[in-house]
């Protein structure tokens, strides 16, 4: 019950929701800062409600987070002393072109990663790096409209040749777009994109999409010619999508629901549009205008490997009962064989193994699941020690249904980063109550606190479960 001797066992964490240094270093405006917390934190997010600058009315977390621009080295160690072998993270794009439409990089950004990329190979912990993950700096959004608009397939390009030659020999696990298939949720947050009164919104989002699907393609061709040793992934919010009973009408709709998701990933890794979504689309009128050298880089340049995020399943009932469970952005009926979380999400951890299988046996490409955790409130004690037992048992429970999956099923997996090794912000909520880390953050949601890091329970128990390779998850 062995997982390989080559397992990569680490953390995830976003620039948005970690980095602040907002104004530092030449970095630009970009749409991750401008997600208030709050009321209109899902308008915003869903591109209902313009916010192109800061007001006083707000209170925006990107803008300092957890301060990881200068704090970075200290934590780092500590997730050395966990025993990382593995950090995913991402690059702020308007960190390296401030606008984003610019020919030349901002040399201060690239220099900070750089920094960063050298401080985890001292401890032997390989970067896996996120090029967008979610990251859209706002002068593209306000003057071409996001990723709605082509020419963002040549600024994506032009990142992703600066990056992948500056960073060649210190960094070899790429992921394109995090969570790319979030477009069709929080097209704001994930594609910059704003909607005007009354444009077809889904025509807008596909054509996003297919842009992005494109620019994808073109980061993975870069990527191989630039060093062949590069291993680029793509990257989606997973979850099997189970219906509510074996109504057919149940099972259909399940089916039509987790396509959503598997649409980008059919395109990414099989490298063409799936007929169903191509009759899908011609139906709606929604076919997004293509150019003619698309189909070749959607077919020449598949990804390497399939990256997804786990927090939760997902179940959908055609009678139109209203008892809805909430989950990572997306609602969906509320399965009465789980437990739920403070956030109310569902717990779930067969549904891990259950989706593990799902994509590999449609796919049949290496796996890597980089992004799995569990939001709750930690409260010190009169010591200040947090005991999140209940932390400890979500993970545990999930590693096994993953070791399950590895072991008995015979699915490839590269590796497991557990989200958010440290406290902080939450993308879909914005609140720094919504704790995972193993490493606990002095802020609050309205960003008073020390920034003062300490060790959790679990953050013992990961260390020894990495130590392991996963045999001891007690």
């Amino acid at each position: 019950m062995k997982f390989r001797n080559d397992f990569l066992w680490g953390g995830a964490t976003a620039a948005n929701q970690c980095e602040g240094g907002y104004n530092e270093g030449g970095r630009g405006l970009a749409n991750v800062d401008l997600c208030p917390t709050g009321k209109d934190r899902s308008a915003v997010i869903t591109g209902k409600l313009k916010m192109y600058n800061f007001d006083d009315d707000h209170f925006y977390p990107a803008k300092v987070a957890i301060d990881m621009y200068h704090n970075f080295k200290e934590d780092i160690k500590l997730f050395a002393e966990m025993g990382f072998k593995v950090y995913r993270m991402s690059i702020a794009w308007s960190r390296i072109f401030p606008m984003g439409d610019e020919e030349t990089p901002n040399e201060k950004g690239l220099k900070f990663y750089e920094d960063i990329f050298e401080e985890c190979h001292k401890y032997g912990i390989e970067p896996l790096v996120t090029i967008t993950h979610f990251d859209c700096p706002m002068h593209l959004i306000e003057k071409y409209g996001g990723w709605r608009n082509r020419k963002m397939i040549g600024f994506y390009e032009n990142l992703c040749n600066v990056i992948f030659k500056r960073y060649k020999g210190l960094v070899k696990y790429w992921l394109t777009f995090n969570e790319i298939n979030m477009i069709l949720h929080a097209p704001f947050m994930g594609a910059g994109i704003c909607f005007e009164e009354g444009e077809n919104e889904e025509k807008v989002k596909y054509q996003a999409a297919h842009h992005e699907l494109v620019a994808s393609a073109i980061a993975t061709k870069i990527a191989h010619e630039v060093d062949e040793k590069n291993k680029v992934g793509c990257m989606f919010a997973a979850g099997s999508v189970y219906p509510y009973s074996c109504n057919p009408n149940d099972v259909w709709e399940a089916t039509k629901v987790d396509r959503e998701s598997y649409f980008f990933v059919d395109v990414q890794a099989r490298g063409k549009y799936p007929n169903y979504a191509l009759k899908e689309m011609e139906r709606k009128g929604i076919t997004p205008t293509m150019e003619e050298r698309d189909k070749e880089l959607l077919e020449k340049y598949p990804v390497d490997f399939i990256a997804f995020s786990y927090y939760n399943s997902r179940c959908v009932r055609t009678d139109n009962n209203d008892d809805l469970a909430e989950g990572n952005l997306f609602a969906s009926a509320k399965n009465p064989y789980l437990e739920f979380s403070e956030w109310g999400w569902p717990i779930d951890p067969l549904g891990l193994r259950i989706t593990l299988n799902h994509v590999y046996d449609r796919y049949q490409k290496p796996l890597f699941i980089v992004e799995n955790g569990l939001g709750a409130k930690d409260i010190p004690d009169e010591n200040g020690n947090i005991n999140d037992d209940y932390r400890i048992n979500y993970l545990r429970e999930h590693i096994k249904a993953m070791r399950d999956a590895v072991v008995l099923d015979g699915v490839d997996l590269m590796g497991y980063t557990s989200w958010g090794p440290i406290d902080l912000v939450s993308a879909g909520s914005g609140e720094m109550e919504k704790r995972y880390g193993f490493i606990y953050v002095d802020r609050d949601n309205k960003g008073n606190g020390t920034l003062k890091r300490s060790k959790k329970k679990s953050f013992y128990w990961y260390k020894k479960v990495i130590a392991s390779n996963g045999e001891d998850l007690n």
